[in-house]
């Protein structure tokens, strides 16, 4: 029994282990490093992964589009334990939901419902998935894919402020937008 337990180790290590993604890089005659010549190129546009608009691959330009639109999104604030949105915080919701619907269209959002340091880390993890529930539902009635959307809660482990104010506090109570590609 211990051989065959040993055995499934030693082959799951050997499984995980393969071989190294990263291009081995060679020495031309200058002594300027360079990628090897069988790295992978392609003649066709849409597989290549340079782009036109000033050599970034697609990750890159992905990446920038993600931190321009998550620097549109407006965070969601909430009132002292409650998990409703309010009035003020309301008219928040049709921007986020166009910026959704629109360019950031095929990525998935991450919501990240957070608390202020009131109440037990129970009570407030609960508080905050019932924070990004609400927003969930309220941009999903925007028409907005909610297959696209993924919660999570932070608690009170995510402060944006840590002082002890009723004003810190408040910006603690919250709904983030996180994209993905």
């Amino acid at each position: 029994m211990k051989s065959i337990l040993f055995s499934g180790v030693v082959a799951a290590a050997l499984l995980f282990s393969g071989c190294s993604s990263k291009d081995p890089k060679v020495e031309d005659d200058s002594g300027a490093s360079a990628a090897s010549s069988y790295s992978t190129t392609s003649s066709t546009p849409s597989s290549s992964s340079e782009s036109v608009s000033g050599g970034l691959s697609e990750a890159e330009l992905k990446a920038q589009l993600i931190t321009r639109l998550e620097g549109e999104l407006q965070t969601i604030n909430f009132d002292f334990d409650k998990f409703n949105i309010n009035a003020q915080n309301r008219s928040k919701v049709p921007a986020n939901a166009g910026i959704l619907k629109g360019e950031a269209r095929g990525l998935t959002t991450k919501l990240e419902g957070n608390c202020d340091e009131w109440g037990s880390d129970e009570y407030n993890m609960a508080l905050g998935l019932k924070r990004a529930n609400e927003v969930k539902k309220a941009l999903v009635a925007e028409g907005v894919d909610g297959s696209s959307i993924t919660m999570v809660s932070y608690g009170e482990n995510s402060p944006l402020c840590t002082e002890k104010t009723r004003e810190c506090w408040a910006k603690n109570r919250r709904v983030d937008f996180k994209l993905l590609p």
